[in-house]
C-alpha cells in the first residue's frame, strides 16, 4: 500500500474481513483474536498499520455469528465496540448474517444497526461505520444519521454482466439480495438512489474486483470509473503483492480518483439508458451519466454495455438537463448548454505498463513515496497536495488530457468499445455559438 503509492493516492484503510477471531469469546465475554493468525494480538497489528500512516479496519456482524460462523456482536455491542477502540480500530464493517430475524421493516433494521452506532460513538474514538446489510429495508432512506456508508445490494462478484440465480433481483427493491451480483447489476440498482449519498454517508456498491481476472481491461475500467462516479467507497479487493501493471494503472488513475474525491460530494446520475446489441448473456445497454463537480466543472460517462463498439453521443442539452428543468425551467443566468466547454479525457493519461511495472518492482519509489510527481501526467501524491487543491492548481494528472472542446448547444461524441466507457471532465470556456458536434 505504501511502497506502491496507494496511501498517497488516498487509499487509507487496511480492512480485515471475517475469520480473524477465535471461535469462542473469552471468559469475560470479550472477542479474542486468533493467536495463530495474529500471535502478537490485534493491538500490535493496528500499531503496525498506524506506523505506516494508514488506518485499520475490522469486521463483525449485527447477528449472533459472523457470516463464517465466528462470534458476532448482536447483544454485545458496547463491549465489542470498546474492545475495537482499545485495539485501535478506525473502521468497522458490520455485516448482516445470523440476525435472529431482526429485519423486515426499516425500524427493526435501524434499531439493530443504531445500537452499534451509538456504542462506537460512546468509545470516543473516531471510527468509520460501514453498514453491510445488503440493502435490506432500504438503508439509503435512514442510515445517513448513524452510518458513514451502507451496502445497497448483495455481494459483488468478478463479472461484468453475467446474471446469476443467486443474485435474483435487478432493482433496488429487493427482498432477497443474494450474492454473485455483477458490476452492471449493481450499477442498475444504484441508478435510482444515487441522490441518497452525501458527504459523510455514502451508497456502498461493495469492494472493487479490479485485477481478479474475471473481466476484460475495458470492463475493469467501467467498474472503477462507475464506482468513482457514483461515489461508492473505493476498496481494493485484489491481491496487491501479485498486482499486474494493467491493474495498477486502473486503480492508480488520479484523474478518476479525483472525481470520486471531489469536494462537492455529488454522485453522478443517469440521464438516459438505452437498449444495445445483446451479448452472450442477453445483456446490453448504453447510458449517459452526469456529475456536477466543485468549481463549476462537470464529469460525464458514456457507458457502452452493448456487445460491440459504438459511437455514443451526448448533447449539452442532455448533459445539463437538470439545469434546464429546475424550478419549472427557470434558472438564474444563461443555461450551461449555451456556453462552450473544454473536454478532458480522464483515461487518456493512463499510466503505461512500463511505468506501472517499474513502480511494482520498486524501481520508481523512494521510502514509499512516488519519486517525482511534479511533471507527470499519470502520478499524483494527495498526501502532499489534496485533490481539491490539485484541481484548483490545474494539475494535469487530475484534470486529464484536454482533447477537444464543444461549442454552445453542441454534441459530444465518442467511440466507446464493447463493455467500455468514455469518461470526461468538462470545464466551461468561451466560444462560438454555432451548433456543432465534437467528435472524440
Amino acid at each position: 500500500m505504501v511502497d506502491l503509492g496507494f496511501r498517497d493516492l488516498g487509499y487509507k484503510y487496511v480492512i480485515l474481513d471475517d475469520c480473524w477471531s477465535d471461535p469462542e469469546r473469552s471468559h469475560n465475554g470479550s472477542l479474542v483474536a486468533n493467536s495463530t493468525k495474529f500471535p502478537d494480538g490485534m493491538k500490535a497489528v493496528a500499531d503496525k498499520i498506524h506506523n505506516l500512516g494508514l488506518l485499520f479496519g475490522m469486521y463483525s456482524s449485527a447477528g449472533l455469528y459472523t457470516c463464517a460462523q465466528y462470534p458476532a456482536s448482536l447483544g454485545h455491542e458496547r463491549q465489542d465496540a470498546q474492545t475495537f477502540a482499545d485495539w485501535g480500530m478506525d473502521y468497522l464493517k458490520y455485516d448482516n448474517c445470523y440476525n435472529q430475524g431482526q429485519e423486515g421493516t426499516s425500524q427493526l433494521t435501524f434499531n439493530r444497526y443504531d445500537t452499534m452506532s451509538k456504542a462506537l460513538n460512546e468509545t470516543g474514538r473516531s471510527i468509520w461505520y460501514s453498514m453491510c446489510n445488503w440493502g435490506r429495508d432500504y438503508p439509503w432512506n435512514w442510515a445517513q444519521t448513524m452510518a458513514n456508508s451502507w451496502r445497497i445490494s448483495g455481494d459483488v462478484y468478478d463479472s461484468f454482466d453475467r446474471p446469476d440465480a443467486r443474485c435474483p433481483c435487478t432493482t433496488y427493491d429487493c427482498p432477497l439480495p443474494g450474492f454473485h451480483c455483477s458490476v452492471m447489476n449493481i450499477i442498475g440498482k444504484a441508478a435510482p438512489i444515487v441522490d441518497k449519498g452525501q458527504p459523510g454517508g455514502w451508497n456502498d456498491l461493495d469492494a472493487l474486483e479490479v485485477g481478479n481476472g474475471g473481466m476484460t481491461d475495458d470492463e475493469y475500467k467501467v467498474h472503477f470509473s462507475m464506482w468513482a462516479m457514483i461515489k461508492s467507497p473505493l476498496i481494493m479487493g485484489t491481491n496487491i503483492p501479485k498486482m499486474t501493471a494493467s491493474t495498477y494503472s486502473i486503480l492508480a488513475n488520479p484523474a478518476v480518483i479525483a472525481i470520486s474525491q471531489d469536494s462537492a460530494g455529488t454522485p453522478a446520475y443517469r440521464v438516459w439508458n438505452r437498449e444495445a446489441d445483446l451479448d452472450e448473456y442477453d445483456q446490453g445497454s448504453q447510458s449517459l451519466w452526469v456529475m456536477s463537480l466543485s468549481g463549476g466543472d462537470y464529469a460525464i460517462a458514456l457507458l457502452n454495455a452493448g456487445n460491440k463498439s459504438m459511437e455514443l453521443n451526448a448533447t449539452l442539452e442532455e448533459i445539463f438537463i437538470d439545469k434546464a428543468t429546475t424550478a419549472g425551467g427557470k434558472t438564474k443566468g444563461p443555461l450551461p448548454s449555451s456556453s462552450g466547454w473544454d473536454i478532458y479525457d480522464l483515461w487518456a493519461n493512463r499510466m503505461s505498463d512500463v511505468m506501472a511495472n517499474s513502480i511494482i518492482q520498486g524501481n520508481a519509489t523512494v521510502n514509499g513515496t512516488i519519486t517525482d510527481t511534479s511533471n507527470s501526467a499519470s502520478l499524483y501524491n494527495a498526501t502532499e497536495l489534496s485533490y481539491a487543491d490539485g484541481i484548483k492548481s490545474n494539475n494535469t494528472a487530475l484534470l486529464g488530457a484536454k482533447i477537444s472542446s464543444v461549442p454552445p448547444l453542441g454534441t459530444i461524441s465518442a467511440v466507446v468499445p464493447r463493455h467500455g466507457i468514455a469518461m470526461f471532465r468538462l470545464r466551461k470556456q468561451g466560444g462560438a455559438s454555432s451548433k456543432k458536434r465534437s467528435e472524440l
